[in-house]
């Protein structure tokens, strides 16, 4: 009896291991396992990025969107590169500056950024200690899509005078180095624009002055160069002249000054005087 109890046992044991090994061979429902693939692309963060950073190109990437979208998350459709969607995309976010800091890989999204024109914006990029000052610029530079937010540049001022010598009559020297460029504005009627610029309290009372003085540009910094422009002992940089530029107007002599015309003179008499008075 107990061995027949044991069988019936040992049966029943082998008839559960091959239901279960049967039940887990079959094909698994397939809908149960297939994610949803992905429609659409968000905008992320390349890399840590701190508050107050101008955002560009290369500080945010496009990543397939997992799960739920956040509302108000920049995104554009699924591999849709070079196109209107994504040059909307990007115009949108680049220029702002983040109030917030944002770990690799967060998404960007409109509440975190402020763009220049919004109220909060000099707030949020501005250093402490600093202050943004806008000048006009030429569109040598500006006008070619070169310059964008974030970038560090020199101004350089030139100015014309009216000098008897050629070799003085123009001149352009860097006034103000290393300064980071805040906001570009769009072209204007004259080809020009205005950019604002970071500045300390002095070197916006010396960018005042020369915006009064002459036409400024700004040359475009290598990124990671701070070193000084070149020029004298005290890391001014020395001023060019149009003589060196131009060695030749050196040569060049001013015309001499014609002589003044011997006009005749006219005689007039008044009374019983009478005078000789040349004509202007």
């Amino acid at each position: 009896m107990r061995a027949k109890t044991l069988l019936t046992i040992l049966f029943l044991l082998s008839l559960g291991v091959a239901a279960w090994l049967f039940l887990h061979a079959l094909p698994q429902n397939a809908t149960a396992d297939v994610q949803p693939t992905p429609k659409e692309e968000v905008l992320v963060a390349a890399g840590p990025l701190a508050a107050g950073t101008l955002l560009r190109s290369e500080d945010v990437v496009w990543r397939p969107a997992a799960g739920v979208v956040e509302p108000g998350t920049v995104v554009r459709p699924l591999a849709a590169v070079h196109t209107e969607r994504d040059e909307q995309a990007r115009n949108e976010v680049s220029g702002a500056a983040l109030n917030v800091d944002l770990a690799r890989g967060e998404p960007i999204r409109r509440s975190l950024i402020v763009k220049p024109g919004d109220r909060e914006f000099l707030q949020v990029v501005l250093t402490s200690g600093a202050r943004a000052i806008a000048i006009p610029i030429s569109s040598v530079g500006a006008g070619t899509g070169l310059l964008n937010p974030g970038d560090r540049v020199d101004v350089v001022l030139t100015q014309n005078f009216n000098s008897e010598g050629l070799a003085r009559r123009s001149v352009s020297e860097t006034i103000a180095q290393n300064l980071r460029m805040l906001a570009i504005d769009p072209p204007n009627a004259q080809g020009g624009r205005s950019v604002m610029l970071e500045v300390t309290p002095e070197q916006a009372e010396k960018v005042g002055v020369a915006a009064e003085l002459g036409k400024l540009s700004l040359l475009l910094r290598r990124a990671g160069d701070t070193a000084p422009v070149s020029g004298t002992a005290d890391n001014r940089a020395r001023p060019t002249w149009a003589g060196d530029v131009s060695p030749a107007l050196a040569t060049i002599k001013p015309a001499d000054k014609a002589a003044p015309l011997d006009r005749p003179s006219v005689g007039i008499i008044r009374g019983n005087k009478a005078e000789a008075v040349k004509p202007e």
